[in-house]
């Protein structure tokens, strides 16, 4: 017990000693700057979790087995979603920039991604919502952040 305590010390003084502190660069700050002066952007956190409308906890707050939340995507079809009217709505309530959550922790991809199947394409939908937002972003004149 005594050589395990010793060794977790040892560890975390070696990590205290090999810690840096982050200096950001001046692009950040730039940015960082930018982003607390536009003050009012739209967050926008949506995909096969919003189907069973419990939020994206939803697998864990209803025990959902991995089988039954990954079968989710077969029914996720915004076939409404129209980037053009979002990113008007947004810009037209004075909102500065949009954020669009692209792959959330459950690991489903908004986009064409050849990494994962649990993407967008392999729903009814089969459109690149990302792509979608992102020409509609820089058409309209907003910053989109992914």
């Amino acid at each position: 017990m005594k050589k395990l305590l010793v060794a977790g010390l040892a560890l975390l003084l070696s990590y205290q000693l090999n810690a840096q502190e982050y200096v950001p660069s001046a692009s950040n700050l730039k940015q960082r700057e930018w982003f607390s002066n536009a003050r009012f952007g739209l967050f926008i956190h949506w995909g096969p979790f919003s189907i069973p409308g419990s939020g994206e906890w939803v697998m864990n707050e209803r025990k959902l087995t991995v089988h039954n939340y990954t079968n989710l995507k077969d029914f996720f079809n915004p076939r409404e979603f129209n980037a053009a009217e979002w990113v008007s709505m947004a810009k037209n309530a004075g909102m500065k920039y949009i954020t669009l959550i692209t792959r959330h922790h459950d690991g489903f991809s908004m986009w064409d991604t050849r990494y994962s199947d649990f993407n967008i394409m392999n729903t009814p939908y089969k459109k690149d919502i990302v792509k979608m937002m992102a020409d509609e972003c820089h058409k309209q004149g907003i910053k989109l952040y992914l």
